[in-house]
């Protein structure tokens, strides 16, 4: 009888979905000094043994919390620091007797994957020579007898001259190996990618050097020949599959499509990528709509951003976990189950005006907002308006590619509201539509009589007014005013002349004045 339960033990453990994740632990080295480390993971910047403790713990109290039956890891110093994370995981009662590490020589970090299914082979698939890029690492781990192939990515970071073909070298060693492998073979594509799920629409100038196409997107596939992001229903029929791949963050809603922030800016770099085998109804299946991203409360701050490992004037402070969150996913033996469409179910994309977003505090679908003109902008930043009296919106971090003075239809992805302002987060260009005079769309001295003069999101121009105790007197009116340089803020007591100005919203409504160019002193 105990031999008989014994035998049955791993179908009991295993006969059920199984999860796969991957987390990118924001560095994780050892405390031996051997001349590959980053310069900041060294004792003088007070990464000691006891730092290394505290890393260690919060690590592995994560991976336990996750309780993954694979996952992958990124950011993993080298094979010492990764065995000793093993000796922790299992000191916690959340062990993984299986792993596998990459071994790229001379390289700061690696990448690596524990599991509780058999490794039944693992190897590296080198990219480069260069010690600066890393390897990926691909393990075929056995499910039920069943092989499972997964990747284990970290590709090139988009900051520090990390332009587009860096990462196209990643995406092209992966895609020849996988061409390689049988059809019908199931395989799990994972890990730090550096890519936004979206960024196919529009690739930062800074890093565009290869004609707007992305590794991930293009060479991968988990776009389509019109450049649409591959959807379940295109993995589902056989006869149009070859090559293609489905990035799970299609599963969530448009507000929870993001884990990292990169430059303030919610993101996607970490991804699960599936090929059409793992929805053939054959062997290991993805689960359908089970993808999401680890939100513990531990690993956001008071003040709601992602609670990172902190290091702050050279010194690590023993604080904090990543600036990831975890992604993971749900696969199964059982048949992959497809949704039934139902005719009255909502489209995914809408055509809204501005107005709308004054109504909503986060987007379920997706939205076109139509003949947007662009009245104002500052570096990254915008704002649009439709017509005079109608609404004005303000684009925080995404008008990169937009002109001022121009009119477009524009796709919009995500919303927020800060201290009070509405914002849109991701916004891309769907059509260009000529050019148009903006001065019409300003208000000015003698629309202040107006309501509309008086609410957030709308372009002033040529406002003459008294400053006094950060207020703009203008004729009997007052008006909070912000100079966004501190030093070029006048005099109390000056009379100004604004070129431009936006009325924005922190707290209460309040004028904004980005540059010393939009104003002038008449007097002191």
């Amino acid at each position: 009888m105990r031999y008989l339960l014994l035998c049955l033990l791993p179908l009991l453990l295993f006969a059920k979905p199984f999860k796969v994740a991957s987390y990118n632990v924001e560095n994780l080295f050892d405390a031996n000094y051997v001349g590959t480390e980053y310069d900041d993971y060294r004792k003088s910047h007070n990464w000691t043994k006891r730092i290394v403790e505290i890393k260690l713990n919060n690590v592995a109290e994560v991976i336990c919390d996750l309780d993954a039956d694979i996952v992958a890891l990124q950011e993993i110093e080298n094979t010492n620091i990764f065995a000793q994370l093993q000796k922790r995981l299992a000191r916690v009662g959340c062990g993984y007797r299986y792993a596998a590490i990459s071994t790229k020589k001379g390289a700061s970090i690696q990448v690596a994957l524990l599991s509780r299914f058999p490794i039944k082979k693992y190897r590296d698939l080198q990219v480069s020579y260069s010690p600066r890029v890393r390897n990926i690492l691909e393990v075929e781990v056995e499910v039920e007898g069943k092989p499972l192939v997964l990747f284990v990515n970290h590709w090139k970071s988009r900051a520090y001259r990390g332009v587009e073909s860096k990462r196209m070298q990643y995406a092209k060693v992966l895609k020849a190996r996988v061409e390689t492998m049988p059809a019908s073979k199931p395989y799990i594509i994972l890990g730090d990618f550096n890519t936004e799920y979206d960024a196919h629409l529009y690739l930062e100038h800074k890093i565009n050097d290869t004609g707007g196409k992305t590794g991930l997107h293009h060479i991968i596939g988990i776009v389509n020949s019109s450049n649409q992001l591959i959807d379940t229903s295109d993995m589902l029929q056989t006869n149009k599959n070859k090559g293609q791949h489905y990035t799970l963050w299609k599963e969530l809603a448009l507000d929870q499509r993001w884990n990292t922030k990169f430059y303030g800016k919610k993101g996607t770099a970490d991804h699960i990528i599936v090929p059409a085998a793992l929805f053939d109804g054959k062997g290991i299946d993805y689960v359908n709509h089970s993808f999401n991203v680890f939100r513990r409360g531990y690993l956001f701050t008071k003040r709601g951003y992602i609670n990172r490992w902190e290091y702050k004037k050279g010194k690590h402070r023993g604080k904090g976990y990543s600036d990831h969150l975890p992604v993971y996913a749900y696969f199964d033996m059982k048949p992959y189950v497809a949704e039934h469409i139902k005719l009255e179910k909502k489209p995914t994309r809408e055509v809204k005006n501005i107005d709308y977003f004054y109504t909503q505090e986060h987007l379920e679908n997706e939205v076109i907002v139509e003949d947007a003109i662009v009245v104002w902008k500052q570096k990254n930043h915008a704002l649009i308006k439709q017509t005079k009296e109608g609404r004005g919106i303000f684009l925080f971090g995404s008008a990169s590619a937009l002109e001022a003075g121009k009119t477009y239809d524009l796709l919009v992805r995500g919303i927020k509201t800060y201290k009070g302002l509405k914002e849109l987060t991701h916004v891309y260009i769907a059509k260009e539509k000529g050019k148009v005079d903006v001065q019409k769309y300003m208000l000015r001295q003698n629309d202040l009589s107006k309501k509309i003069a008086y609410r957030q999101n709308e372009v002033l121009k040529d406002i003459v007014g008294i400053y006094k105790n950060k207020h703009l007197y203008v004729e009997d009116r007052k008006i909070p005013i912000y100079f966004k340089k501190k030093k070029s803020r006048p005099k109390n007591g000056s009379k100004l002349k604004i070129d431009y100005a936006l009325l924005g919203y922190y707290k209460k409504l309040q004028l904004v004045v980005y540059s010393q160019n939009d104003f002038s002193v008449l007097e002191k």
